[in-house]
């Protein structure tokens, strides 16, 4: 019988969210794989059954050597900073036979509020797709910003220039609108802050179903090319209630539960809630059209988005994968010649 996660591919794109090649490898088929920091760090420090070293110690080790080797892609960024994204670049490697579409890489999140040095990342990541894998289609590359003003503006750079990137840690319309005009490929709503992966028994009890639906509603009514990839997701339960939203990213744990539940046997029955219209008040481009081109302007309403609840969001996100940047950049000075 099929499963719930064949029911859902029925509704949504289904995208993995990891960087474990036998998950894209087993479960499929999956259109894109996304990642981060986090995602990242957690996958390079797996250990094998009985064996003390590193599952990709191998990988590590070919890392630190290919830094040397690339050195003039390196540019002013620091040994272990390159390192961390050759690591990044070789695990998508690793997973982009598995998949049908765009292999994701989330920029270095400690360049947050530089439109300038975000750029420059991003060209980086590129440029080591092509010295790794000059056969790898760049075409097939997602570069992954955080939503400030600062990414959303070198994504609209980075757009213009040929690099596909999506908008993540997204939790309201005005970073949606702005990733919109920026021509983003997508956005990532984020259902969940970030916390709730790290800090166990915390609830977010400000859920961005709402959100989700009102960005992919605002963008069919204005023909906007963005398309919205849903992430940071806890349940089943959450999964099935944002089947019809363009895309949803899942992790390993929930793709293995959905891949076991008999569509037969469970009364959810996926696709409603986006099938139902969205508030009125989402299609209205324009309340939001004078914040654009305006960074104070733009500021100030993110700011005010949510009474300071959504900048709070992405606040902490940065935070946690700043934190989980610095966890791999240690991991890489550890290997580092």
């Amino acid at each position: 019988m099929p499963s719930l996660l064949d029911a859902l591919r029925q509704h949504s794109v289904i995208d993995c969210d990891t960087l474990d090649s036998e998950v894209a490898k087993s479960l499929g088929p999956f259109v894109d794989c996304t990642s981060n920091q986090a995602i990242a760090y957690f996958e390079l420090t797996k250990v094998s059954n009985g064996d003390p070293s590193l599952h990709h110690e191998v990988l590590i080790r070919e890392s630190a050597r290919d830094a040397d080797r690339l050195h003039e892609i390196r540019g002013q960024t620091s040994l272990p900073e390159f390192m961390v994204e050759i690591m990044m670049v070789k695990l998508q490697l690793l997973i982009a036979p598995y998949i049908t579409g765009y292999v994701h890489v989330q920029t270095n999140p400690k360049l947050s509020y530089s439109q300038a040095g975000t750029v420059v990342n991003a060209q980086r990541i590129v440029a080591i797709f092509k010295a790794l894998a000059p056969d790898f289609d760049t075409k097939r590359i997602c570069i992954k910003i955080p939503a400030t003003w600062d990414g959303l503006c070198a994504c609209r750079t980075l757009e213009a220039n040929g690099v596909t990137t999506l908008a993540t840690t997204m939790f309201c319309m005005e970073q949606a609108v702005l990733a919109s005009d920026a021509n983003c490929t997508y956005i990532a709503p984020y259902i969940n802050e970030l916390k709730v992966h790290f800090e166990t028994g915390y609830i977010d009890h400000n859920k961005a179903f709402a959100f989700c639906r009102e960005a992919q509603a605002y963008y069919n009514a204005y023909n906007h090319r963005t398309r919205v990839l849903a992430a940071s997701l806890t349940s089943v339960d959450e999964v099935l209630q944002l089947a019809g939203v363009n895309h949803i990213t899942i992790s390993p744990i929930l793709l293995h539960a959905l891949s076991r539940l008999d569509v037969s046997k469970t009364t959810k029955r996926p696709g409603q809630y986006f099938a139902d219209e969205p508030a009125a008040k989402s299609l209205n481009a324009l309340k939001y059209a004078s914040i654009l081109r305006d960074e104070s302007a733009w500021k100030l309403a993110f700011t005010r988005s949510g009474f300071g609840t959504n900048e709070g969001k992405i606040i902490q996100a940065i935070n946690y994968f700043s934190d989980f940047q610095e966890k791999l950049e240690e991991l890489a000075g550890r290997y580092a010649s």
